[in-house]
């Protein structure tokens, strides 16, 4: 394994789901009687990830009073937003408290779990500057596209569009460089929006094309749907 670090970002708000759970933050939904964030941080054990940094904004006390400094042998560090950073604004403080030279990061509130030693075998071998996992979706309109040429560089991340039709989503794992943002004066932005997609031509983009199981519970459909999904996997023992 090329690094054994990972940052989960676990500040967001979860305004889609704030009328089914109320006041809850959006990684400590109740799935089958534990938070969302278990079965991810259970995911990374099994892959030998022992260092997390969990990135916690709203309603941050009751994450970290759940998960303390230690998950079943994972240790876990918190990097605290007092205001909102945005998705890349809440890496780049969050890679302050990262010691590799690569680190991966995932959502809290997505269950994704492609092969992270086949995904840090890609980004060697490429030399990569970040490298994304993606996933084959027939329908990608909550997610957008993920161009890439026929050696796998990213070329170009395209925008959610209604009718979008079938195609390659960001999953939202990255394994990036620890330096990535040290020219990137920008404190508060969004790394897909305001990163990404003005990236491409500057860094060595690379996706990791993987078919593994893939869960957001960002809306209250996909919420509903974890609790028998999570089961029949087996992932919440």
């Amino acid at each position: 394994m090329l690094t054994n670090e990972a940052i989960i970002l676990a500040g967001g708000l979860g305004t889609r789901l704030q009328h089914v759970l109320p006041g809850i933050p959006k990684c400590m939904a109740p799935v089958n009687g534990k938070p969302f964030l278990t079965y991810v941080l259970d995911s990374l054990k099994i892959q030998e990830i022992t260092n997390v940094v969990l990135s916690v904004g709203y309603r941050k006390d009751e994450i970290m009073n759940y998960f303390g400094s230690e998950y079943h042998s994972v240790s876990i560090t918190y990097s605290i937003e007092n205001e909102p950073l945005g998705t890349g604004g809440a890496i780049k403080s969050a890679l302050d408290y990262c010691k590799k030279e690569d680190i991966f990061i995932l959502n809290g509130d997505t269950y994704f779990n492609p092969d992270l030693t086949k995904m840090a075998d890609l980004h060697t071998i490429s030399a990569a500057n970040i490298t994304i996992a993606v996933k084959y979706l027939s329908d990608t309109e909550r997610y957008g596209l993920v161009v890439t040429d026929h050696h796998g560089k990213i070329v170009e991340f395209r925008e959610k569009a209604k009718q979008a039709g079938s195609g390659w989503i960001n999953g939202g794992i990255y394994l990036v460089k620890n330096s990535i943002f040290d020219n990137f004066p920008q404190q508060k932005f969004s790394i897909e929006n305001d990163f990404f997609k003005i990236s491409c031509d500057n860094f060595n983009f690379r996706a990791f094309q993987t078919d593994a199981f893939f869960l957001d519970i960002g809306i209250p459909e996909d919420y509903a749907r974890a609790h028998t999904l999570l089961t029949a996997l087996n992932l919440n023992d």
